[in-house]
């Protein structure tokens, strides 16, 4: 029974173990992601938008970008910026007198 509970305390060590390198992982990944540059087809899947929406957004300053040689890239920092900043939860009830 005492070789059970070892090997079962032992086991737990290493899934605790695992975890901990995938969140590790995960962590250096995202904070590599917000540096990456993407194109405008990948930020009209990410956004589920239009080509329209996406030019509307670039037009009045609402989403930045850099353009090369006619092609549109976007920081996907920025993305997640502006999609944080338009955060809207309904369920969130705000005081008006304060």
């Amino acid at each position: 029974m005492t070789e059970i509970i070892d090997l079962l305390l032992a086991l737990s060590q290493e899934i605790k173990d695992i975890k901990a390198r995938i969140e590790l992982i995960r962590a250096s990944r995202a904070e590599y992601l917000k540096d990456t540059w993407i194109d405008n087809q990948d930020v009209l899947q990410m956004l589920h938008i239009s080509q329209r929406t996406l030019q509307t957004l670039r037009s009045n300053g609402t989403l930045p970008y850099s353009k090369i040689q006619g092609k549109f890239y976007y920081k996907v920092s920025d993305i997640e910026e502006l999609l944080q900043n338009n955060y809207y939860n309904p369920n969130f009830k705000c005081d008006e007198n304060m």
